[in-house]
């Protein structure tokens, strides 16, 4: 079960999103904790502040008698020492209208704040009852004029205060700091809630979603199981050929063709070489039957012996040459790698050519020989060199010219055979190293031919790290050009 995919991408999305509503509900809740703190303290702060401005009102037409330290505004008209009535009245009468500004502005506020002002002979001028009746403490180490917000203990519970001292009077504004925690405990039971409802819908939604991501998976493993050997032919659907799973498909089909078209190359292979040892084996067969019917002689004993011997040879030669092939094809086949020259070569292949042209009388020569070394194995290219001379040669007809250079371009080493043959056609250029390829359609058996010089050349050329490469123009003749890296001595 847990090596589904889908039951993966569903845990995985599920895991992710309840970590980062987990992480979001951390940091709200954080920052809506720090945030309310810092909010609260600039209310308290601002509220001293408005306070202070209306006690400052109150004592400025006081200023003069504000000197003598018996005298304070802040308390009680009955306690004033006063010599007139009516400035008695007066101060009264001032005293009960910043009370009553100040309890208004207490009511209108819907917090539960504490306020509590205190003279300068400790005396309380005014005190809410938002909180109880309960004295707020005084900081001690606040400066006069100087408003500071700090925790203090007020009852049985925690308050967030703000205090302010002058020469006549001192300012306390305390809210509790329980009203906060009730705020952040109901942001947690929120969190709390929604975490599992956020999880379950999740689960749901990504299994969901992943059932619906993975269904073409699905329908390319029923259409991948359809497909065998017999019918290599049927691809899969394409629905999006622009997301991951189109490009997959894209992918498979061009892996299903690969395989198509090398099922069709091991048929034809097959075919070929089929082909090939059989024309041997039939001719070695006629020939011993027609011999021992005729109860033949010494010399017709020996003639058949001869040519049953050509044909050994060549059956030799074929097997060979699929050997070596099925070993590169396997990556078995080992090169003897070390400093060759070139022009060396291509001079003992230009014998070896006119060695083979004279009967032909096909006029054999070297345009231009550079002097090359490259890092190779010499048997092989001998080998490459020779199979690309002895075709020139095969089809190209009496009296006509094979020419070989060797030039140096561009730090590549690029041997050519140039012939004046029959050429190939332009449509099978293509085909031309496929093993056992003839350009006669008929396949009929061309004298000395195997089929396979061309694959084995490719081969050699592509196994140093070079390229073998064709131009051809039929009754024109061809030109092979194999370019191989060189190499500098000095």
């Amino acid at each position: 079960m847990f090596k589904s995919i889908r039951l993966k991408l569903t845990v995985w999305y599920s895991v992710v999103l309840l970590a980062g509503v987990a992480a979001f509900g951390i940091i709200a809740y954080l920052y809506t904790g720090a945030t309310l703190s810092r909010n609260l303290d600039i209310s308290l702060r601002n509220e001293a502040q408005w306070l202070q401005e209306i006690l400052e009102g109150r004592l400025a037409p006081y200023r003069e008698r504000l000197r003598n330290p018996r005298f304070d505004i802040l308390r009680p008209p009955a306690q004033q020492d006063t010599t007139s009535p009516t400035e008695s009245q007066e101060e009264t009468s001032a005293d009960y209208a910043i009370w009553n500004k100040i309890y208004e502005h207490t009511l209108l506020d819907s917090k539960k704040q504490f306020v509590y002002i205190f003279n300068r002979r400790g005396k309380t001028f005014y005190r809410s009852f938002n909180l109880g009746t309960d004295t707020l403490p005084s900081p001690h180490d606040l400066k006069p004029y100087h408003v500071i917000v700090t925790t203090a203990e007020l009852g049985h519970q925690k308050v967030r205060m703000a205090a302010l001292n002058t020469r006549f009077y001192r300012i306390r504004v305390a809210y509790p700091e329980a009203e906060i925690a009730e705020v952040l405990q109901n942001l947690f039971s929120i969190f709390l809630f929604l975490i599992p409802v956020v999880f379950l819908i999740s689960v749901v939604g990504g299994y969901f979603l992943a059932k619906q991501s993975l269904k073409p998976v699905n329908e390319i493993t029923q259409t991948a199981r359809e497909i065998t050997a017999t019918n290599l032919r049927q691809r899969i659907a394409v629905i999006n050929p622009k997301d991951e799973i189109g490009r997959l498909t894209e992918t498979l089909n061009d892996m299903i063709g690969r395989l198509e078209a090398s099922f069709q190359q091991v048929r034809q292979f097959s075919m070929d070489a089929s082909h090939e040892l059989r024309t041997p084996l039939t001719i070695m067969r006629g020939e011993i039957e027609l011999t021992l019917k005729r109860n033949p002689g010494a010399s017709s004993l020996k003639s058949t012996l001869a040519s049953v011997l050509d044909e050994v040879l060549r059956m030799s030669s074929i097997v060979e040459g699929l050997i070596f092939l099925a070993k590169a094809d396997s990556g078995s086949a080992k090169l003897d790698r070390k400093a060759t020259r070139l022009d060396l070569l291509v001079g003992e292949i230009e014998e070896d050519a006119e060695v083979l042209a004279e009967r032909k009388k096909i006029n054999v020569s070297i345009a231009k020989l550079d002097q090359t070394t490259i890092i190779g194995d010499a048997i092989r290219l001998r080998q490459l060199m020779l199979n690309l001379v002895d075709n020139a040669i095969k089809y190209t007809p009496e009296g006509g010219k094979v020419t070989l250079s060797l030039v140096r371009v561009n730090g590549n080493a690029n041997f050519v055979v140039e012939d004046t043959g029959i050429g190939i056609p332009e449509n099978d250029l293509a085909s031309i190293f496929d093993r056992f390829y003839r350009i006669d359609k008929s396949r009929s058996r061309q004298p000395d031919g195997l089929g396979l010089g061309l694959s084995i050349s490719k081969w050699i050329a592509e196994a140093h790290g070079g390229s073998l490469m064709v131009e051809s123009n039929v009754g024109k003749g061809s030109k092979f050009t194999v370019v191989l890296p060189a190499i500098s001595v000095s």
